[in-house]
């Protein structure tokens, strides 16, 4: 069994460099497959998800290679098979990228329905939409969906809800779509604006990313080029966290600071003192900490992501704070986890009422996903006694070396896993020579 063991660890001191958002670079990775040359993509993170995009890509002819600097270098130019393999693409969210990226390149590609995290089932109705606008056919089957399309060509596509996935999946087809498209209650995400600037960078003609409204003129062709991944901002507002959590001084480098806005303010209302600089946030966390009240949103609201290890710092505020998840009302799946631990959280309705101010225990724990495990492990740095957390492979989704960057500032947890004795092989063989 694999495991993260947490101690308290005392205040958290230091600076950590941020790692490319794994958001941006999934839907990076599957745009890059659009050029008709090779596209070198530096700051990609090497985590689970990234691994299993690099497998589905082998299989459809798509060479990637991590350079001696860390960066992939994506050669899309042999595929030969848009059949997605249905139980990897089913693994994972971003998966549904592959269809925006290769359906106008190909004209047809399977794929499994969206997974991942386990909090919520991933609504994909959008996504049909914005294809069946352009002129695709989408044919759902039990466990995988076809789309398929002999051209594709621009239409105007208003999203029913505003949607990051969606929106991202549409700048990729419309890119090579036939005339111009228009998407209107567009998402403003970092991560879309990440994908249109590659996107452009290749050749592409989209305006507006970053606006309610983004206007894409087709084109014929996609080039190759090299592009670097943004910062992730949510791995960058959970070690801003820790430091309320441990009453600790912790820096976060080479981040876009914009983009963390309302992190930031949110700290703030808490109590947290917080430094900007040009490439870099310092959270002050030997405060006196203040309950409050959160309701996440799309982009520029406070981030559903982040309402996980946001629930670790509140649990710690003295005083009633109440966080209400807007966007995913069922992603609570933490709290229980949580209580073993001695916190005072109801969950009503997608609203967590917190009761802080408790003192918290160490215990067995399970993450369910990326962001569950980040509050678990910020809980357990501020327990008395050892936190054990399983369920990790979730939280090596979205980290690289999550024990590394911890321990950099001072945390005391660290990664085990049980041997089990196996019997050597001759002693089988003997025994069923005996027995024979």
């Amino acid at each position: 069994m694999r495991r993260i063991e947490v101690l308290n660890s005392g205040p958290l001191q230091g600076r950590v460099t941020i790692p490319g958002s794994k958001n941006s670079s999934l839907a990076l990775i599957a745009a890059a497959c659009m050029a008709e040359e090779p596209v070198v993509l530096h700051g990609i993170p090497n985590i689970l998800d990234v691994r299993v995009i690099e497998e589905l890509c082998a299989e459809i002819g798509v060479s990637i290679i991590r350079g001696v600097n860390g960066e992939l270098i994506i050669d899309p130019r042999r595929i030969h098979n848009t059949g997605l393999s249905i139980e990897k693409t089913s693994a994972f969210r971003a998966s549904y990228y592959f269809v925006g990226a290769l359906l106008a390149k190909t004209g047809k590609v399977t794929i499994g329905y969206p997974g991942g995290d386990n909090f919520v089932s991933r609504p994909i109705d959008q996504h049909h939409k914005l294809f069946t606008t352009l002129g695709a056919k989408v044919e759902l089957y039990d466990n995988y969906y076809v789309v398929e399309a002999a051209k594709l060509k621009g239409g105007s596509i208003f999203f029913d809800m505003i949607t990051s996935g969606a929106t991202m999946n549409a700048l990729m087809a419309a890119s090579l779509a036939e005339g111009t498209t228009i998407l209107r209650n567009a998402a403003r995400d970092p991560e879309v604006v990440d994908t249109a600037n590659l996107l452009n960078q290749m050749g592409a003609k989209i305006r507006g990313a970053g606006t309610e409204t983004i206007r894409i003129e087709g084109v014929k062709r996609l080039h190759g080029c090299a592009y670097t991944v943004i910062p992730d901002r949510l791995i960058a507002g959970a070690f801003l966290m820790g430091a309320g959590i441990t009453r600790g001084t912790v820096t976060v480098d080479e981040v876009i600071p914009e983009h963390l806005g309302s992190c930031i303010a949110k700290l703030k209302e808490i109590g947290l003192e917080i430094e900007i600089g040009d490439k870099s946030i310092t959270a002050y966390g030997d405060v006196k900490l203040r309950p409050t009240r959160v309701r996440t949103g799309m982009y520029p609201a406070f981030a559903t992501d982040l309402q996980q290890p946001l629930t670790a710092l509140l649990m710690l505020a003295p005083g009633r704070s109440i966080i209400t998840d807007k966007i995913y009302p069922e992603r609570f799946n933490h709290v229980p986890q949580l209580k073993r631990m001695g916190a005072q959280i109801e969950i009503r309705k997608g609203t967590a009422f917190i009761q802080g101010g408790q003192p918290l225990k160490g215990d067995y724990v399970h993450a369910s996903d990326v962001r569950a495990g980040t509050s678990l492990i910020l809980a357990g740095l501020a327990a008395e006694g050892k936190t054990i957390i399983t369920g990790i492979d979730h939280i090596e989704r979205g980290y690289e070396d999550v024990i590394g960057q911890f321990k950099s500032l001072g945390a005391k947890l660290s990664l085990h896993e049980d041997q089990v004795p196996v019997l050597p092989a001759k002693n089988h063989a003997n025994e069923m020579i005996l027995e024979g």
